[in-house]
């Protein structure tokens, strides 16, 4: 999974980084009797340059998540030549989605249908289509964004009706300072509700995108298959992000 050697400080510094994490991930996994190769590391690139990133790619990463379109959008540009996959991971904008939806391959904060037929309708048709998660207000947080557990099926039946995305699974973003036993009540939860969609809207969902660099852990032993991990591979971000 990791390429060595390592031509720069940089590189060798996030590849050292990523075995550490690759290194816990295999725990995790081992413990919950799952295998390694059921989850995928998402590196969450906010606040670092194109550079950082094509080193994280010579070690080994394909997944990169992004939160604003206009940085995003010079380090695609940057990267082109490398075969990566894009995550936006951020807030979803109604002025932003035609070129998220233009850039992106999956999407991981949809939860409105007016922003998903948005995203449907700017999925250019030469594109595949756009791989989707309903981002779920799991964790009960006054104000925050996500779908309220009670409404997610029914967003789930509205999303699968859209021709140019494709629903693959659910998502959630937990408060920080959370115990560790409430971080994985909290990952359950998201499975669990996942297996009442599939059950009652047929909806075939195989991915729980959950779990950052301080949880990711609780979240492998409760099914998570894509964990968005920034700060333990990359460090402290570099710069801030435009909004």
């Amino acid at each position: 999974m990791l390429i060595a050697p390592h031509n720069s400080s940089v590189e060798s510094l996030i590849c050292t980084n990523l075995q550490t994490v690759q290194s816990q991930i295999a725990l995790a996994a081992a413990t919950a009797h799952r295998t390694v190769e059921s989850i995928t590391v998402i590196a969450v690139s906010k606040g670092h340059a194109a550079h950082s990133l094509r080193a994280a790619a010579a070690c080994g990463v394909r997944h990169f998540g992004e939160s604003y379109v206009q940085e995003a959008l010079p380090k695609m540009q940057s990267l082109h030549d490398l075969p990566l996959t894009w995550h936006f991971i951020g807030r979803l904008q109604a002025n932003k989605s035609r070129l998220i939806a233009e850039s992106f391959d999956w999407v991981h904060a949809v939860d409105r249908a007016r922003i998903a037929e948005r995203l449907s309708q700017q999925r250019p048709h030469y594109a595949r289509p756009l791989q989707v998660c309903i981002q779920v207000n799991i964790a009960g947080e006054a104000g925050k964004a996500g779908v309220e557990p009670t409404a997610a099926v029914q967003l789930a039946l509205a999303v699968q009706q859209l021709p140019r995305l494709r629903l693959r699974g659910l998502t959630c973003i937990l408060p920080a300072d959370r115990s560790a036993d409430d971080n994985r009540r909290a990952f359950r939860d998201l499975r669990l509700l996942s297996e009442q969609i599939n059950a009652r809207a047929g909806a075939g969902l195989d991915t729980l995108s959950m779990g950052m660099s301080a949880d990711f852990r609780e979240a492998i032993g409760e099914g998570a298959t894509l964990l968005r991990i920034g700060t333990a591979i990359f460090g402290p971000r570099q710069r801030s992000s435009p909004e």
